[in-house]
């Protein structure tokens, strides 16, 4: 089986503003059907939407979204999120909620999380990360 992807937020959002971008090419290259993103990122995006008050960003996000893989969060995610929340505590290098629901899904379904958030995400043990930006 093929390597998969999950889209981060920031990522989605540099493929809404640079729709022919480097992001594009990348999914291109490594097959649509190796690209997902997580129910949390979905999640992320529509809320900031909203937050725009913008029916045109939230009709391109449901265009993304309806072309992508969403992952839903379940079992055994949470046993690897207790596992990255006490050992990300345990050394004071916390990261956001989100990323921290959004690295245990990765790690229960070995996907690579592409983000322009290396900073925080390299900090979870074990966690694959790419930045196509």
């Amino acid at each position: 089986m093929s390597q998969r992807y999950l889209l981060d937020t920031n990522i989605i959002s540099d493929l809404l503003r640079n729709p022919k971008g480097e992001v594009t090419r990348k999914i291109k290259e490594l097959g649509e059907e190796n690209i997902c993103t997580s129910i949390i990122v979905a999640s992320e995006l529509r809320f900031g939407a909203i937050k725009k008050n913008s029916e045109q960003l939230s009709q391109r996000i449901d265009s993304i979204l309806s072309a992508l893989d969403i992952i839903a969060y379940d079992a055994p995610a949470d046993v690897h999120y207790a596992a990255i929340r006490n050992y990300l505590e345990k050394n004071g290098t916390v990261i956001g909620p989100n990323d921290m629901l959004i690295a245990a899904q990765a790690l229960a379904q070995d996907l690579i999380v592409v983000t322009a958030n290396t900073g925080e995400f390299s900090r979870v043990p074990d966690l694959k990360v790419e930045n196509w930006i």
